[in-house]
């Protein structure tokens, strides 16, 4: 794995790591209404989008007051997280890789390799909040001044593979791609699913297939939030 592909699974990590599986998916009605997939899709019904909206916000503000509760008066605090531009939270910057991820799931649940009712009942630990998500949140805790805010766009393979049309380009790509987000779920799919080793490598390989097919055809960019945050006096 080179430096691109440590700082971006560093990043999915942290941002897994501050968002909770919404609690409102865990009955069993309500996470049937997302069938075949593992997050927020164009395909999700309003409540899964609103149950996913709440968690971060609950889970945001309070690691926002955390963090005051470490710093002095005047002090500063940097974040860098993933999140998208768009105020909907369907668009592809910032759920597509899940999108991805669900359908070469789902071609093993149509190979007898998982059970369909595993895929519909994960749900995937992870947010991308949009600037206004962001700045009403950190408005509303109110310990901290938002000093600047900006954001970045990064190639999901960091820009490495310069030609994705050709057979070659799409593997590679799809290829690295595959292991940084391999290396950041995979304990979790793991531990869900039950998957062998040997499953867990079928996965990644179809899911590298349908991430090259992706990127071959539009450059979808991750959307990086950079915040200087300061502590209010």
């Amino acid at each position: 794995m080179d430096l691109h592909q440590m700082e971006l699974h560093q990043k999915l990590l942290a941002t897994l790591k501050k968002i909770l599986v919404p609690v409102g998916l865990e009955s069993y009605a309500v996470k049937h209404l997302n069938k075949g997939k593992v997050y927020i899709s164009k395909s999700s019904p309003q409540s899964v989008v609103n149950a996913y909206s709440s968690q971060f916000q609950a889970d945001f503000s309070q690691f926002i007051k955390s963090r005051s509760q470490e710093l002095v008066p005047g002090g500063r605090m940097v974040l860098s997280f993933l999140g998208r531009k768009s105020i909907d939270p369907t668009t592809e910057d910032g759920c597509y890789q899940w999108e991805l991820l669900a359908e070469a799931l789902m071609s093993l649940v149509k190979e007898g390799l998982i059970e369909e009712e595993k895929v519909a009942s994960f749900n995937a630990p992870y947010y991308a909040p949009c600037a206004e998500e962001l700045k009403v949140e950190i408005l509303k805790e109110g310990s901290f001044i938002i000093n600047r805010l900006e954001a970045f766009e990064v190639d999901w393979d960091g820009g490495a593979v310069a030609d994705t049309h050709t057979e070659q380009g799409k593997m590679m790509v799809g290829e690295r791609v595959a292991k940084t987000i391999r290396a950041v779920v995979e304990s979790m799919l793991e531990s869900h699913f039950r998957m062998g080793q040997d499953t867990m490598d079928v996965l990644f390989i179809k899911f590298a297939e349908i991430v090259g097919n992706h990127l071959s055809k539009t450059r979808t960019k991750y959307i990086n939030f950079v915040i200087s945050l300061v502590r209010k006096c």
